[in-house]
């Protein structure tokens, strides 16, 4: 029997690495087909390469709306719908307020929130005509828990769990699920982790995930029946005290 993803048009933000680029590989083995998204041309069309002709990679500012609607208008002309947007795009910023860089902040809020919102926005019209669809934003264990030492990226990931919770409610009457995973450490670049061994030494250690953690449980959430809605999911490293 076919999986459920198989099949389904999935656009991913933040594609070129960490956790976009570890779900589109979990999603291609599937048999899902994939509009990669990232600022990266270069990263992109390697991993669109790695993954097979079911894969088109189109670079993407997600805080720019021309090339947002580009991403939506290539991933139509080439597949013809979307099932999916997972909206993965996003930067972090730790650091004390009184030390920061106003311009930085603004720069993560148009990346994490902003382009978050436009992406909802611009593939919502075609899932309430076709009457289906899924929207999974990334947010962060951050979203839920207020961070001493990343207050603007707290900020940021808050604002997207309010968005989440109610975009919910005024798509699921068309059949759209709208959730948030919200992960905790993901020992990735994100993080600036990119030594295999320094990754499996704090997998080991319990103190990170892996991003392929994450993107198995974007799998599972995905392919739960339609009348089941996963709004929100978090998940830590066991020795995560949080």
């Amino acid at each position: 029997m076919a999986h459920p993803l198989s099949g389904q048009v999935v656009i991913i933000t933040g594609a070129s690495s960490g956790i976009g680029a570890a779900t589109a590989r979990a999603l291609a083995r599937l048999g899902a087909r994939l509009a990669l998204a990232a600022r990266s041309a270069e990263r992109l069309s390697a991993l669109a390469n790695e993954l097979g002709p079911e894969t088109l990679p189109v670079p993407t500012d997600v805080t720019s709306a021309s090339s947002v609607e580009r991403l939506i208008t290539a991933t139509l002309e080439r597949f013809g719908r979307i099932d999916v947007l997972f909206a993965n795009a996003g930067l972090y910023l730790p650091g004390q307020v009184a030390e920061g860089e106003p311009e930085a902040w603004a720069q993560l809020m148009a990346v994490n929130v902003e382009g978050v919102m436009r992406c909802a926005r611009a593939v919502l019209p075609h899932m309430l005509a076709q009457r289906s669809g899924d929207i999974l934003v990334t947010s962060s264990i951050s979203g839920h828990v207020d961070i001493v030492w990343e207050p603007i990226y707290s900020a940021s990931k808050h604002a997207v769990q309010s968005f989440v919770h109610t975009l919910r409610r005024q798509v699921a009457p068309h059949n759209i699920r709208v959730g948030a995973i919200a992960p905790g450490m993901v020992a990735n670049e994100l993080w600036g982790i990119t030594d295999p061994d320094d990754i499996e030494r704090r997998v080991a250690e319990r103190a990170s995930l892996r991003s392929e953690d994450v993107a198995a449980a974007v799998v599972f959430m995905l392919s739960q029946p339609r009348h089941v809605t996963i709004r929100d999911l978090v998940m830590l490293p066991a020795n995560q005290d949080l």
